[in-house]
């Protein structure tokens, strides 16, 4: 809901990043907007997240954050004017960082603020975001119930293009590459044996994902770029029948989109303590991904898949 000419909240969100606890973040927003359905509300974000947060409908405006160094004055005074002019009434801070409280400290220190409990240790994101909001008096109806749909593009002519039938499984093979302990050896032999079982296969490689994608069998993904977009990759994600990958961003926006799906998670952390497993999104835990055998996750999959897709 936009707001009236002659509103008079003005509503700052705080979330940095990263991509996954955005995608996540988003009934939060949905919540803090019910709460302040006329206020003015902008989101400080880091630059990378711009367009993609610009999209969101529980957002009105968008001011970007560097998180620029201590030394770089120039920087700093840049933001404090752009964050002092606006004469926000209340400050929503779901980064809770040292860097976001510091910014309480030099900039807000008049204005309502919601942020970091001191000596509360939540079990997940999402817990510590309904906790934020009810401490605040604030219903969290949507929090843990995050819906992007509105991330996700109409991908039905590429999809043809490359000529993907229905139903399809998507792959998330990659992650980010300073966690390659994330990444689950084996997607190349379950998209075999998955197509074998007659299934149409697609991966959705990130720029750094696709010489890896390329030795997967089945459907590449690729776009004007050589990677799909967020909107694009959304796209995909929302007309798969079921979504495979390791603890990565698309994952939790697959999970975001009520998608049936499962997670692969070896010991870096726990699948609850990122918040991914809602609905029909799961997830497998071992204590080591190469030893998560290929059968395992395939009969994970084939029971989770209704029978009248299987005897495609």
């Amino acid at each position: 809901m936009k707001p009236s000419a002659l509103a008079s909240e003005k509503i700052l969100i705080i979330k940095h990043g990263a991509f996954g606890d955005i995608v996540q973040a988003d009934g939060v927003l949905r919540d803090i907007r019910a709460q302040h359905p006329h206020a003015e509300a902008t989101l400080l974000t880091t630059p990378p997240f711009r367009k993609l947060m610009s999209r969101c409908p529980h957002i009105d405006h968008i001011i970007t954050d560097a998180r620029p160094p201590f030394w770089n004055i120039g920087e700093w005074l840049t933001l404090a004017s752009k964050l002092r002019v606006e004469r926000f009434t209340h400050v929503y801070d779901l980064q809770k960082s040292d860097r976001s409280d510091l910014y309480r400290k030099l900039f807000f220190r008049s204005t309502t603020w919601n942020g970091r409990k001191p000596g509360y240790q939540p079990p997940s994101a999402i817990a510590g975001y309904i906790t934020q909001l009810t401490d605040a008096g604030i219903r969290a109806t949507h929090s843990d119930r995050p819906d992007v749909s509105w991330m996700a593009d109409d991908m039905s002519p590429l999809l043809a293009t490359e000529g993907v039938r229905k139903p399809y499984i998507a792959l998330i093979p990659g992650c980010s590459a300073k966690h390659p302990q994330k990444r689950w050896p084996y997607y190349a032999e379950l998209a075999q044996a998955l197509i074998g079982r007659g299934y149409d296969v697609v991966t959705a490689p990130g720029p750094d994902e696709i010489e890896l994608s390329k030795s997967i069998p089945g459907h590449t993904l690729l776009g004007p770029n050589g990677f799909l977009n967020w909107f694009e990759l959304a796209g995909v994600l929302k007309e798969a029948c079921f979504v495979v990958g390791n603890d990565t961003g698309p994952s939790h926006v697959a999970s975001c989109l009520s998608k049936p799906g499962l997670a692969l998670f070896g010991p870096h952390t726990s699948a609850s303590r990122t918040g991914i497993c809602r609905g029909e999104f799961k997830a497998i835990e071992v204590a080591n991904l190469a030893d998560l055998e290929v059968q395992t996750v395939l009969d994970a999959v084939l029971s989770r898949i209704p029978a009248q897709e299987k005897s495609v």
